[in-house]
Protein backbone atom coordinates (compact mmCIF):
# COMPACT_ATOMS: atom_id res chain seq x y z
CA UNK A 1 0.00 0.00 0.00
CA UNK A 2 1.11 3.57 -0.55
CA UNK A 3 0.17 7.21 -0.35
CA UNK A 4 -0.06 9.14 -3.63
CA UNK A 5 0.64 12.87 -3.82
CA UNK A 6 -0.23 15.07 -6.79
CA UNK A 7 1.58 18.42 -6.64
CA UNK A 8 0.34 20.99 -9.19
CA UNK A 9 0.05 18.42 -11.99
CA UNK A 10 -0.34 19.81 -15.51
CA UNK A 11 -0.88 17.97 -18.78
CA UNK A 12 -0.70 19.93 -22.02
CA UNK A 13 -0.96 18.47 -25.50
CA UNK A 14 0.65 19.78 -28.71
CA UNK A 15 -1.83 22.62 -29.12
CA UNK A 16 -1.05 23.90 -25.62
CA UNK A 17 -4.49 23.05 -24.26
CA UNK A 18 -4.27 22.01 -20.57
CA UNK A 19 -6.27 18.79 -20.25
CA UNK A 20 -5.19 18.74 -16.59
CA UNK A 21 -4.48 22.12 -15.06
CA UNK A 22 -2.61 22.58 -11.75
CA UNK A 23 -4.24 19.76 -9.76
CA UNK A 24 -3.01 18.99 -6.25
CA UNK A 25 -4.40 16.07 -4.20
CA UNK A 26 -2.98 14.16 -1.24
CA UNK A 27 -4.27 10.56 -1.28
CA UNK A 28 -3.71 8.84 2.05
CA UNK A 29 -2.44 5.27 2.39
CA UNK A 30 -5.52 3.01 2.07
CA UNK A 31 -7.86 5.80 0.96
CA UNK A 32 -10.51 5.36 -1.77
CA UNK A 33 -10.59 8.47 -3.99
CA UNK A 34 -13.14 9.03 -6.77
CA UNK A 35 -12.42 11.29 -9.75
CA UNK A 36 -15.69 12.52 -11.23
CA UNK A 37 -16.83 15.09 -13.75
CA UNK A 38 -18.44 15.49 -17.18
CA UNK A 39 -16.90 14.14 -20.37
CA UNK A 40 -13.61 15.83 -21.25
CA UNK A 41 -12.97 17.16 -17.74
CA UNK A 42 -9.58 15.42 -17.49
CA UNK A 43 -10.37 12.64 -15.02
CA UNK A 44 -9.14 9.73 -17.19
CA UNK A 45 -6.09 11.74 -18.28
CA UNK A 46 -5.22 12.34 -14.62
CA UNK A 47 -5.54 8.62 -13.86
CA UNK A 48 -3.26 7.76 -16.80
CA UNK A 49 -0.72 10.30 -15.55
CA UNK A 50 -0.65 8.53 -12.18
CA UNK A 51 -0.09 5.09 -13.71
CA UNK A 52 2.46 6.42 -16.21
CA UNK A 53 0.53 6.06 -19.47
CA UNK A 54 0.55 9.87 -19.97
CA UNK A 55 3.60 12.10 -19.57
CA UNK A 56 3.46 14.85 -16.97
CA UNK A 57 3.99 18.31 -18.48
CA UNK A 58 4.55 20.05 -15.16
CA UNK A 59 4.25 19.35 -11.44
CA UNK A 60 5.29 16.39 -9.31
CA UNK A 61 3.82 12.93 -8.72
CA UNK A 62 4.95 11.19 -5.54
CA UNK A 63 4.25 7.60 -4.50
CA UNK A 64 5.10 7.01 -0.84
CA UNK A 65 7.04 10.26 -0.91
CA UNK A 66 9.24 9.28 -3.87
CA UNK A 67 9.11 11.25 -7.13
CA UNK A 68 8.02 8.98 -10.00
CA UNK A 69 7.49 11.46 -12.87
CA UNK A 70 10.09 9.75 -15.04
CA UNK A 71 9.48 6.16 -13.95
CA UNK A 72 8.02 3.71 -16.46
CA UNK A 73 4.57 2.23 -15.64
CA UNK A 74 6.11 -1.14 -14.75
CA UNK A 75 8.31 0.52 -12.11
CA UNK A 76 5.47 2.27 -10.27
CA UNK A 77 3.91 -0.94 -8.89
CA UNK A 78 0.34 0.18 -9.60
CA UNK A 79 -2.46 -2.10 -10.83
CA UNK A 80 -4.94 -0.80 -13.40
CA UNK A 81 -8.46 -2.20 -13.84
CA UNK A 82 -9.80 -1.21 -17.25
CA UNK A 83 -13.32 -0.61 -18.56
CA UNK A 84 -13.09 -3.44 -21.10
CA UNK A 85 -11.62 -6.03 -18.65
CA UNK A 86 -8.57 -6.72 -20.94
CA UNK A 87 -8.83 -10.49 -20.40
CA UNK A 88 -7.17 -13.12 -22.58
CA UNK A 89 -9.98 -15.19 -24.17
CA UNK A 90 -7.84 -18.31 -24.70
CA UNK A 91 -6.76 -18.51 -21.04
CA UNK A 92 -8.77 -19.90 -18.13
CA UNK A 93 -9.83 -17.68 -15.25
CA UNK A 94 -6.96 -19.17 -13.22
CA UNK A 95 -4.38 -18.29 -15.87
CA UNK A 96 -5.84 -14.83 -16.47
CA UNK A 97 -5.48 -14.02 -12.77
CA UNK A 98 -2.00 -15.58 -12.68
CA UNK A 99 -0.82 -13.77 -15.82
CA UNK A 100 1.03 -10.85 -14.13
CA UNK A 101 2.82 -13.37 -11.87
CA UNK A 102 3.89 -15.42 -14.88
CA UNK A 103 5.08 -12.22 -16.53
CA UNK A 104 7.48 -11.60 -13.65
CA UNK A 105 9.53 -14.61 -14.72
CA UNK A 106 11.37 -16.43 -11.97
CA UNK A 107 10.03 -14.28 -9.15
CA UNK A 108 7.34 -16.70 -8.00
CA UNK A 109 7.35 -20.44 -7.51
CA UNK A 110 4.38 -22.44 -8.75
CA UNK A 111 3.33 -22.88 -5.14
CA UNK A 112 3.35 -19.11 -4.56
CA UNK A 113 1.38 -18.50 -7.76
CA UNK A 114 -1.24 -21.04 -6.74
CA UNK A 115 -1.54 -19.54 -3.24
CA UNK A 116 -1.98 -15.98 -4.50
CA UNK A 117 -4.48 -16.98 -7.21
CA UNK A 118 -6.62 -19.14 -4.92
CA UNK A 119 -6.67 -16.43 -2.24
CA UNK A 120 -7.76 -13.80 -4.75
CA UNK A 121 -10.39 -16.16 -6.20
CA UNK A 122 -11.74 -16.82 -2.71
CA UNK A 123 -11.91 -13.08 -1.97
CA UNK A 124 -13.89 -12.48 -5.18
CA UNK A 125 -16.02 -15.65 -5.06
CA UNK A 126 -14.44 -17.04 -8.22
CA UNK A 127 -13.23 -20.36 -6.82
CA UNK A 128 -15.84 -22.38 -8.74
CA UNK A 129 -14.96 -20.65 -12.03
CA UNK A 130 -11.18 -21.01 -12.14
CA UNK A 131 -11.17 -23.49 -15.04
CA UNK A 132 -13.68 -21.59 -17.18
CA UNK A 133 -12.87 -19.25 -20.08
CA UNK A 134 -13.89 -15.54 -20.10
CA UNK A 135 -16.43 -16.11 -22.91
CA UNK A 136 -18.44 -18.33 -20.57
CA UNK A 137 -18.63 -15.75 -17.77
CA UNK A 138 -21.10 -12.95 -17.09
CA UNK A 139 -19.98 -9.33 -17.30
CA UNK A 140 -19.78 -9.09 -13.52
CA UNK A 141 -17.68 -12.25 -13.29
CA UNK A 142 -15.28 -10.95 -15.96
CA UNK A 143 -14.82 -7.74 -14.03
CA UNK A 144 -14.06 -9.76 -10.90
CA UNK A 145 -11.39 -11.68 -12.85
CA UNK A 146 -9.81 -8.36 -13.88
CA UNK A 147 -9.85 -7.29 -10.23
CA UNK A 148 -8.35 -10.62 -9.20
CA UNK A 149 -5.43 -9.99 -11.52
CA UNK A 150 -4.87 -6.65 -9.77
CA UNK A 151 -5.04 -8.27 -6.32
CA UNK A 152 -2.39 -10.96 -6.99
CA UNK A 153 0.02 -8.30 -8.23
CA UNK A 154 0.19 -7.06 -4.63
CA UNK A 155 0.40 -3.55 -6.03
CA UNK A 156 0.78 -0.41 -3.95
CA UNK A 157 -2.48 0.99 -5.33
CA UNK A 158 -5.43 0.09 -7.55
CA UNK A 159 -6.47 2.42 -10.37
CA UNK A 160 -9.96 1.92 -11.83
CA UNK A 161 -10.94 3.48 -15.18
CA UNK A 162 -14.78 3.40 -15.36
CA UNK A 163 -14.76 -0.37 -14.66
CA UNK A 164 -18.55 -0.78 -14.45
CA UNK A 165 -19.71 1.25 -17.44
CA UNK A 166 -20.18 -1.86 -19.61
CA UNK A 167 -22.52 -3.54 -17.10
CA UNK A 168 -26.29 -3.24 -16.81
CA UNK A 169 -27.84 -1.35 -13.88
CA UNK A 170 -28.42 -4.41 -11.67
CA UNK A 171 -24.88 -5.73 -12.16
CA UNK A 172 -23.42 -2.29 -11.53
CA UNK A 173 -25.16 -2.25 -8.16
CA UNK A 174 -23.77 -5.68 -7.24
CA UNK A 175 -20.25 -4.81 -8.39
CA UNK A 176 -20.28 -1.49 -6.51
CA UNK A 177 -20.92 -3.43 -3.34
CA UNK A 178 -18.19 -5.97 -4.12
CA UNK A 179 -15.58 -3.34 -4.98
CA UNK A 180 -16.38 -1.38 -1.83
CA UNK A 181 -16.14 -4.44 0.41
CA UNK A 182 -12.96 -5.64 -1.28
CA UNK A 183 -11.27 -2.26 -0.92
CA UNK A 184 -12.20 -2.05 2.77
CA UNK A 185 -10.99 -5.60 3.39
CA UNK A 186 -7.67 -5.16 1.59
CA UNK A 187 -7.19 -1.60 2.78
CA UNK A 188 -5.42 -0.77 -0.48
CA UNK A 189 -5.09 2.78 -1.83
CA UNK A 190 -7.54 3.17 -4.73
CA UNK A 191 -8.24 5.84 -7.35
CA UNK A 192 -11.47 5.35 -9.29
CA UNK A 193 -12.66 7.29 -12.35
CA UNK A 194 -16.39 7.44 -13.11
CA UNK A 195 -19.05 9.68 -14.59
CA UNK A 196 -21.75 7.84 -12.62
CA UNK A 197 -23.31 9.80 -9.75
CA UNK A 198 -24.22 6.74 -7.70
CA UNK A 199 -20.75 5.21 -7.93
CA UNK A 200 -19.16 8.48 -6.87
CA UNK A 201 -21.46 8.98 -3.89
CA UNK A 202 -21.44 5.40 -2.60
CA UNK A 203 -17.87 4.21 -3.15
CA UNK A 204 -15.46 6.98 -2.27
CA UNK A 205 -14.01 8.16 1.01
CA UNK A 206 -13.50 11.45 -0.81
CA UNK A 207 -14.67 12.62 -4.22
CA UNK A 208 -12.71 15.01 -6.44
CA UNK A 209 -14.96 16.99 -8.80
CA UNK A 210 -13.21 18.16 -11.99
CA UNK A 211 -14.31 20.71 -14.57
CA UNK A 212 -12.34 21.50 -17.73
CA UNK A 213 -9.14 20.09 -16.27
CA UNK A 214 -9.39 21.99 -12.97
CA UNK A 215 -10.19 20.65 -9.51
CA UNK A 216 -13.35 22.30 -8.18
CA UNK A 217 -13.68 20.60 -4.79
CA UNK A 218 -12.47 17.45 -3.05
CA UNK A 219 -14.36 16.26 0.01
CA UNK A 220 -16.48 13.44 1.39
CA UNK A 221 -19.64 12.72 -0.63
CA UNK A 222 -21.75 14.20 2.13
CA UNK A 223 -19.75 17.44 2.27
CA UNK A 224 -20.04 17.82 -1.51
CA UNK A 225 -23.78 17.29 -1.27
CA UNK A 226 -24.49 19.50 1.74
CA UNK A 227 -21.76 22.15 1.42
CA UNK A 228 -20.84 22.54 -2.28
CA UNK A 229 -18.23 25.20 -2.94
CA UNK A 230 -19.81 26.57 -6.13
CA UNK A 231 -22.64 26.35 -8.65
CA UNK A 232 -20.92 23.67 -10.72
CA UNK A 233 -20.39 21.24 -7.84
CA UNK A 234 -23.89 21.90 -6.51
CA UNK A 235 -25.44 21.19 -9.91
CA UNK A 236 -23.28 18.20 -10.76
CA UNK A 237 -23.61 16.29 -7.48
CA UNK A 238 -27.04 14.86 -6.72
CA UNK A 239 -29.83 13.23 -8.70
CA UNK A 240 -32.26 14.82 -9.38
CA UNK A 241 -29.86 17.76 -9.44
CA UNK A 242 -30.16 20.89 -7.35
CA UNK A 243 -32.74 23.47 -8.49
CA UNK A 244 -31.51 26.99 -9.27
CA UNK A 245 -33.93 29.88 -8.94
CA UNK A 246 -33.08 33.58 -9.47
CA UNK A 247 -34.04 35.89 -6.62
CA UNK A 248 -33.54 39.29 -5.04
CA UNK A 249 -33.34 39.76 -1.28
CA UNK A 250 -35.25 42.40 0.66
CA UNK A 251 -35.98 42.41 4.40
CA UNK A 252 -34.92 38.78 4.79
CA UNK A 253 -37.29 37.72 2.05
CA UNK A 254 -36.34 36.04 -1.23
CA UNK A 255 -38.40 37.49 -4.05
CA UNK A 256 -38.65 34.68 -6.60
CA UNK A 257 -40.79 33.48 -9.48
CA UNK A 258 -42.47 31.16 -6.96
CA UNK A 259 -43.37 34.05 -4.66
CA UNK A 260 -41.77 35.61 -1.59
CA UNK A 261 -39.90 33.16 0.63
CA UNK A 262 -38.68 33.88 4.16
CA UNK A 263 -34.98 33.22 4.59
CA UNK A 264 -32.98 33.01 7.84
CA UNK A 265 -31.34 36.36 8.63
CA UNK A 266 -27.83 34.85 8.74
CA UNK A 267 -28.22 33.52 5.20
CA UNK A 268 -29.61 36.82 3.92
CA UNK A 269 -26.62 38.64 5.43
CA UNK A 270 -24.20 36.50 3.39
CA UNK A 271 -25.71 37.91 0.19
CA UNK A 272 -25.65 41.54 1.30
CA UNK A 273 -24.85 43.89 -1.57
CA UNK A 274 -25.80 41.36 -4.26
CA UNK A 275 -28.42 42.64 -6.68
CA UNK A 276 -29.44 39.13 -7.78
CA UNK A 277 -28.61 35.72 -6.34
CA UNK A 278 -29.29 32.19 -7.47
CA UNK A 279 -31.11 30.16 -4.87
CA UNK A 280 -29.98 26.52 -4.77
CA UNK A 281 -32.64 24.15 -3.49
CA UNK A 282 -32.49 20.36 -3.50
CA UNK A 283 -35.75 18.59 -4.43
CA UNK A 284 -36.04 16.95 -1.00
CA UNK A 285 -36.23 20.37 0.71
CA UNK A 286 -39.85 20.62 -0.55
CA UNK A 287 -42.98 18.87 0.69
CA UNK A 288 -46.74 18.93 0.30
CA UNK A 289 -47.73 21.59 2.86
CA UNK A 290 -50.70 19.48 3.98
CA UNK A 291 -48.31 16.75 5.19
CA UNK A 292 -45.95 19.04 7.13
CA UNK A 293 -46.36 19.06 10.91
CA UNK A 294 -47.15 22.42 12.50
CA UNK A 295 -43.97 22.32 14.59
CA UNK A 296 -41.93 22.03 11.41
CA UNK A 297 -43.73 24.69 9.36
CA UNK A 298 -42.05 27.57 11.20
CA UNK A 299 -38.69 26.47 9.78
CA UNK A 300 -39.71 27.21 6.22
CA UNK A 301 -42.04 29.02 3.86
CA UNK A 302 -45.10 27.97 1.91
CA UNK A 303 -46.09 29.05 -1.58
CA UNK A 304 -48.77 28.19 -4.11
CA UNK A 305 -47.81 26.72 -7.47
CA UNK A 306 -49.33 24.71 -10.29
CA UNK A 307 -47.36 21.58 -11.11
CA UNK A 308 -47.11 20.60 -14.76
CA UNK A 309 -47.10 16.90 -13.83
CA UNK A 310 -46.06 14.41 -11.14
CA UNK A 311 -44.20 11.09 -11.25
CA UNK A 312 -45.16 8.51 -8.63
CA UNK A 313 -42.32 6.10 -7.80
CA UNK A 314 -43.91 4.07 -5.01
CA UNK A 315 -41.83 5.28 -2.06
CA UNK A 316 -41.96 8.93 -3.16
CA UNK A 317 -42.99 11.11 -6.08
CA UNK A 318 -41.57 14.00 -8.06
CA UNK A 319 -43.45 17.12 -9.02
CA UNK A 320 -42.43 19.66 -11.68
CA UNK A 321 -42.97 23.44 -11.63
CA UNK A 322 -42.02 25.64 -14.57
CA UNK A 323 -40.89 29.26 -14.17
CA UNK A 324 -40.03 32.00 -16.66
CA UNK A 325 -36.48 33.34 -16.17
CA UNK A 326 -35.06 36.58 -17.49
CA UNK A 327 -32.83 36.32 -20.60
CA UNK A 328 -29.73 36.83 -18.40
CA UNK A 329 -30.68 33.99 -16.06
CA UNK A 330 -31.59 31.72 -18.98
CA UNK A 331 -28.12 32.30 -20.45
CA UNK A 332 -26.56 31.53 -17.06
CA UNK A 333 -28.48 28.24 -16.84
CA UNK A 334 -27.45 27.34 -20.40
CA UNK A 335 -23.76 28.00 -19.59
CA UNK A 336 -24.00 25.86 -16.46
CA UNK A 337 -25.62 23.07 -18.50
CA UNK A 338 -22.75 23.16 -21.00
CA UNK A 339 -20.24 22.95 -18.15
CA UNK A 340 -22.01 19.85 -16.84
CA UNK A 341 -22.14 18.22 -20.29
CA UNK A 342 -25.94 18.53 -20.39
CA UNK A 343 -28.10 19.73 -23.26
CA UNK A 344 -29.83 22.35 -21.14
CA UNK A 345 -30.98 23.24 -17.64
CA UNK A 346 -34.67 23.82 -18.09
CA UNK A 347 -36.27 26.66 -16.13
CA UNK A 348 -38.03 24.11 -13.99
CA UNK A 349 -38.19 23.24 -10.30
CA UNK A 350 -38.23 19.57 -9.29
CA UNK A 351 -39.85 18.88 -5.92
CA UNK A 352 -39.88 15.61 -3.98
CA UNK A 353 -43.23 14.81 -2.39
CA UNK A 354 -44.32 12.12 0.02
CA UNK A 355 -45.85 9.10 -1.70
CA UNK A 356 -49.09 9.84 0.17
CA UNK A 357 -49.45 13.33 -1.33
CA UNK A 358 -52.54 13.80 -3.50
CA UNK A 359 -51.04 16.73 -5.43
CA UNK A 360 -51.45 16.20 -9.16
CA UNK A 361 -50.41 18.05 -12.30
CA UNK A 362 -52.59 20.88 -13.59
CA UNK A 363 -53.90 21.84 -10.17
CA UNK A 364 -52.70 24.60 -7.86
CA UNK A 365 -51.16 23.23 -4.68
CA UNK A 366 -49.58 24.57 -1.51
CA UNK A 367 -45.90 23.57 -1.25
CA UNK A 368 -43.64 23.92 1.80
CA UNK A 369 -39.92 24.67 1.50
CA UNK A 370 -37.33 24.19 4.27
CA UNK A 371 -35.48 27.51 3.87
CA UNK A 372 -32.86 26.60 6.50
CA UNK A 373 -31.14 24.31 4.00
CA UNK A 374 -31.12 26.39 0.84
CA UNK A 375 -27.94 27.88 -0.64
CA UNK A 376 -27.36 31.30 -2.17
CA UNK A 377 -24.93 31.57 -5.09
CA UNK A 378 -23.30 34.56 -6.75
CA UNK A 379 -24.52 34.29 -10.37
CA UNK A 380 -21.36 36.00 -11.69
CA UNK A 381 -18.63 34.00 -9.92
CA UNK A 382 -20.63 30.87 -9.07
CA UNK A 383 -19.42 31.07 -5.46
CA UNK A 384 -21.62 29.54 -2.76
CA UNK A 385 -22.19 32.56 -0.52
CA UNK A 386 -23.77 30.52 2.26
CA UNK A 387 -21.26 27.64 2.40
CA UNK A 388 -20.25 26.71 5.96
CA UNK A 389 -16.65 25.54 5.46
CA UNK A 390 -16.28 24.47 9.09
CA UNK A 391 -19.41 22.32 9.00
CA UNK A 392 -18.25 20.84 5.69
CA UNK A 393 -14.82 19.93 7.06
CA UNK A 394 -16.50 18.26 10.05
CA UNK A 395 -18.52 16.06 7.67
CA UNK A 396 -15.37 14.92 5.87
CA UNK A 397 -13.53 14.26 9.15
CA UNK A 398 -16.48 12.18 10.33
CA UNK A 399 -16.30 10.19 7.08
CA UNK A 400 -12.57 9.59 7.63
CA UNK A 401 -13.22 8.15 11.08
CA UNK A 402 -16.00 5.95 9.76
CA UNK A 403 -13.67 4.67 7.01
CA UNK A 404 -11.04 3.61 9.56
CA UNK A 405 -13.68 1.78 11.59
CA UNK A 406 -15.10 0.04 8.50
CA UNK A 407 -11.64 -1.20 7.46
CA UNK A 408 -11.05 -2.65 10.94
CA UNK A 409 -14.48 -4.31 10.97
CA UNK A 410 -13.99 -5.74 7.46
CA UNK A 411 -10.69 -7.30 8.47
CA UNK A 412 -12.21 -8.76 11.63
CA UNK A 413 -15.08 -10.30 9.62
CA UNK A 414 -12.60 -11.61 7.09
CA UNK A 415 -10.52 -13.28 9.79
CA UNK A 416 -13.56 -14.87 11.43
CA UNK A 417 -14.74 -16.19 8.03
CA UNK A 418 -11.38 -17.77 7.27
CA UNK A 419 -10.25 -15.28 4.60
CA UNK A 420 -7.12 -14.10 6.36
CA UNK A 421 -5.17 -14.58 3.14
CA UNK A 422 -7.13 -11.99 1.20
CA UNK A 423 -6.67 -9.42 3.94
CA UNK A 424 -3.00 -10.27 4.27
CA UNK A 425 -2.52 -9.63 0.56
CA UNK A 426 -3.51 -6.01 1.08
CA UNK A 427 -1.62 -5.56 4.35
CA UNK A 428 1.71 -6.85 3.11
CA UNK A 429 1.68 -4.62 0.03
CA UNK A 430 3.95 -5.83 -2.70
CA UNK A 431 7.05 -5.29 -4.68
CA UNK A 432 6.73 -8.01 -7.28
CA UNK A 433 4.95 -7.17 -10.51
CA UNK A 434 4.88 -4.69 -13.36
CA UNK A 435 2.03 -2.26 -14.06
CA UNK A 436 -0.56 -3.25 -16.61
Amino acid sequence: MASITLNNLVKKYGDGFPAVNDISIDIADGEFIILVGPSGCGKSTLLRMIVGLEDITDGELLIDGKRVNDKAPRDRNLAMVFQNYALYPHLTVYENIAFPLRLAKGKHSEEQVNKLVTEAASTLELTDHLQRKPANLSGGQRQRVAMGRAIVRQADAFLFDEPLSNLDAKLRGQMRSEISQMQRRLGVTSVYVTHDQTEAMTLGDRVAVLKKGELQQIASPRELYEQPVNLFVAGFIGSPSMNFLPATIENDKLQTALGDLDVPAEKAAKAEGKKVVLVGVRPEFFEDAKLVEESKREHGSTFNATLTHTEWLGNEQYGYINFDPSPEVRELLNNLARDMDADELRPQIVVTLDAASRIRGGREAEIWLDTRKLHLFDPETGENLTRDAEAGAALTEEANQERAEEIDQARERDASNGHEGGSQTGQEGGRHAAAS
